[in-house]
């Protein structure tokens, strides 16, 4: 589904990726970890075609950056960091949907589950919300579509327990309908919720690793 090869990409003189090769398959849940610094937000931004960088990345054979509708239209994103977005809540909504032809009310219902009652803040700007109130609104517009691929940079910060709970328990209902690239700081955080880990570090890959499927999820259990 997603394939790295010999992916290099440098800023000015500094190389951040240095021939990551990789192939992310439906079903693989990843961790990606390493320290600050090491090329884990840079290969995301390759994978969402934003960044010009040596070597092909591919998703079911098409190049995200000359086809970026076409494969943007797959991915649920959380970003590390929120956007600076003016838009007023209920248009943001609106507005993610049209991009995807998603149902605005399913994106409603994943931030009401998470605790944001999005009705509330319809004509509150997106840059105003609290950095929990923003979290939980992105996490809803990558999941509220019929996403196959969900890409998460550091997607519980800022997240209270129980939307933290709620997050994961999202998540597992997609396991196996979707591939999962998620980026943290921590394995402990995410370890229960993958099935792949990979590190990187300098770039690198230093660790790719298959590890026991511990998903099993049940009612009333709680988030790692």
């Amino acid at each position: 589904m997603i394939q790295f090869q010999a992916v290099e990409k440098r800023f000015r003189r500094q190389r951040v990726l240095a021939g990551i090769d990789l192939t992310i398959e439906q079903g693989h849940r990843v961790a990606l970890v390493g320290s600050n610094g090491a090329g884990k937000t840079t290969l995301i931004r390759c994978l969402l075609g934003e960044y010009l960088h040596e070597g092909q990345v591919l998703v079911d054979g098409l190049a995200p950056r000359e086809h970026r509708r076409e494969v943007l239209a797959r991915m649920g994103f959380v970003p590390q960091l929120p956007p600076p977005l003016k838009m007023p809540v209920g248009q943001l909504v609106h507005f993610a949907a049209s991009l995807c032809d998603a149902d605005p009310g399913q994106i409603q219902a994943v931030a009401e589950r998470l605790g944001l009652d999005v009705a509330a803040f319809r004509r509150q700007p997106f840059v105003k919300l609290s950095g929990g109130q923003k979290q939980k609104l992105l996490i809803a517009v990558a999941l509220g579509r019929q996403a196959d691929i969900l890409v998460l940079d550091e997607p519980a910060a800022n997240l209270d327990p129980e939307a933290r709970r709620v997050f994961f328990e999202m998540l597992a209902e997609r396991e196996s309908s979707a591939a999962m690239l998620i980026s943290s700081h921590r394995l402990d955080e995410v370890a229960a919720l993958v099935n792949r880990v990979i590190e990187l570090d300098q770039g690198r890959v230093v660790l790719d690793d298959r590890v026991a499927d511990l998903w099993t999820w049940q009612a009333g259990s709680t988030a790692p």
